[in-house]
């Protein structure tokens, strides 16, 4: 981080690349900072839209007691020492029995920061479909099936949604290819892009402690954080710097994410578009008044950068983030 200028820390995460997190700018109260743990504060689970030329749409049969003979997309939880692709990798070889890579992140969900489900878009590079003669405590079988006239019963009808979005990503990209970047954290944080526009300026909040930097909130384990999920974290990290009564805060998604799974370190860092604005704008040309020493607002000046933080906050080209 210390040798990246601002405008260098924006680029890269722009491009959906991660940086090092060095320490969080906001952190829960009363809460110790320890590393999280897979298995013991933290459920990381992965799932893969697989979409093929006839329009078909890869489901796997379930073996596990509570829901045996239903169909869902191939999924499943991490294990300690995973990076977040090569979960996503054994649980298909597993379930379906192909072996894949993944094309995008195609969306977030969350229950809090102790519960994270990353869905990708995938395609099957190699393999051999599994049927009922391979059938294990991982699922009875595999098949492809048409999009619009699937199995029953289907385990829980969350799948249809990210059906249609992978459907919608394939016939038009809402955001660029989105990879997770293998990079260390401890915690759960978020990397904040926060911004504020008027008319063709923009500003992006920076902090001050150490070298300017994007500010990154850590999420925190309260049962209140749990509730209000990940917006929580960037709600109290804006509360610490701006008076937010008169202010309109957007979460618009996500533009990356980091996480290694080595040597103990099950932290994620996730890059988040955020954007602030007047209740009541007016001829407000400028952004609200900063309180403290320990943020700033930057103009973004450099034309192409400029340019690409407007494009992507007025079509919002960002992975979504569902609770």
């Amino acid at each position: 981080m210390a040798s990246e200028s601002l405008e260098g820390q924006l680029v890269a995460v722009l491009g959906g690349q991660g940086l090092p997190v060095q320490r969080c700018d906001s952190e829960p109260a009363g809460e110790p900072r320890a590393p999280v743990r897979l298995r013991r504060d933290v459920c990381y689970v992965v799932l893969a839209v697989f979409l093929n030329e006839q329009d078909e749409v890869l489901l796997i049969q379930e073996a596990k007691r509570e829901c045996r003979g239903s169909w869902y997309l191939p999924a499943g939880r991490m294990e300690p020492g995973e990076t977040i692709v090569e979960a996503l990798q054994r649980e298909v070889r597993e379930e379906a029995g192909l072996h894949c890579e993944p094309v995008t992140l195609l969306s977030m969900e969350e229950r809090g920061p102790s519960w994270i489900r990353f869905v990708f878009l995938a395609r099957a590079t190699g393999g051999i479909l599994k049927t009922l003669k391979e059938a294990d405590a991982e699922s009875l079988q595999a098949g492809w099936y048409p999009r619009i006239s699937l199995p029953s019963p289907l385990r829980a009808h969350d799948i249809l949604y990210l059906i249609e979005l992978a459907a919608k990503y394939h016939q038009q990209a809402r955001h660029p290819l989105v990879l997770p970047q293998e990079l260390p954290c401890s915690v759960i944080c978020l990397r904040l892009v926060v911004t504020f526009t008027s008319v063709q300026t923009v500003w992006v909040l920076v902090g001050m402690v150490g070298i300017p930097h994007l500010p990154i909130a850590a999420c925190g384990f309260t049962l209140m954080e749990q509730r209000g999920g990940i917006k929580v974290a960037i709600l109290r990290l804006l509360q610490e710097c701006l008076t937010l009564h008169n202010l309109t805060v957007e979460t618009k998604g996500l533009l990356g994410l980091q996480h290694l799974g080595r040597d103990q370190t099950d932290g994620i860092c996730l890059n988040a578009l955020v954007t602030v604005a007047f209740r009541n704008p007016g001829s407000q040309d400028e952004p609200p008044k900063i309180r403290g020493e320990n943020y700033f607002w930057w103009k973004v000046i450099e034309g192409d950068l400029q340019s690409q933080l407007l494009q992507r906050l007025q079509e919002s080209s960002v992975v979504p983030v569902n609770r």
